[in-house]
């Protein structure tokens, strides 16, 4: 079985969104996607989707592109993404995804000795993405700097690190690996010890999976995975890798 991950696929088949008005790299980044997908990846193989998967916002409008996922190869984790509106509960979707899909929340799984777990995250007060760091930006898909709802965005990051804690808590002893996927970074471009990475950290994490971030300048992104803290971080949104599954080595 080999490993490999995708973020912020942004599909849209019936909540109509045009990417490319987001860059011209984004015309038709379904099929390159899809294309990229059936080259690399077989049946046996696992697929990590840290979040941002559909443009729906109900269930009924996310069926489609979930369905267009899993009629993919391999099998398919995935978390949310804070534009996956139509993910109201765990309950509800579990009962929702179609075959071959498997939803992470407040829990974990092993696969092949493997422990795969994540959340969302949030905007850290630890974390620093105003305009002027060059490699990594404020997201630039959808509405721009993040809208809390009237919501303390303080406590919204402090609950998505108890989730984190949680869902570590939550792994099996049988599992040789950790992999943690998070939407949201865990570190800014400096990659200083946070409440997050001390987390990770703590559970003896072996990989953290990020996406969130678009619009990235190409020269200014580093080689990943880049290794610290004892672990590999790897950035898999899709535009920055080209639309194109990077394959986690273990």
């Amino acid at each position: 079985m080999k490993i490999f991950s995708i973020g912020d696929l942004h599909l849209s088949r019936i909540k109509k969104k045009p990417m490319e008005i987001f860059g011209e790299n984004w015309k038709d980044h379904d099929e390159q996607i899809k294309a990229n997908w059936i080259s690399k990846i077989g049946n046996d193989d696992l697929v990590l989707i840290p979040g941002d998967i559909s443009w729906g916002m109900t269930p009924e409008e996310a069926m489609p592109d979930l369905e267009w996922i899993s009629e993919l190869p391999g099998k398919k984790v995935m978390i949310k993404g804070n534009h996956d509106f139509w993910w109201q509960s765990y309950k509800q979707v579990k009962e929702l995804l179609p075959q071959g899909i498997t939803a992470i929340q407040n829990n974990s799984i092993v696969i092949d000795d493997i422990a795969i777990t994540g959340t969302r995250l949030w905007e850290s007060p630890d974390v620093d993405f105003t305009d002027d760091i060059k490699w990594i930006c404020r997201e630039s898909i959808g509405l721009g700097p993040e809208k809390n709802n009237g919501k303390d965005p303080i406590k919204l990051y402090n609950r998505e690190v108890q989730r984190l804690n949680h869902c570590l808590e939550s792994i099996s002893s049988r599992a040789r690996k950790i992999i943690v996927m998070t939407h949201f970074p865990p570190v800014d471009f400096r990659f200083e010890l946070n409440e997050v990475v001390e987390t990770l950290q703590k559970f003896g994490t072996d990989i953290c999976i990020f996406s969130h971030l678009h619009s990235l300048k190409k020269e200014n992104v580093p080689s990943f995975p880049i290794k610290k803290y004892g672990m590999d971080f790897y950035l898999v949104s899709s535009d920055v890798i080209n639309f194109d599954p990077v394959e986690i080595k273990i």
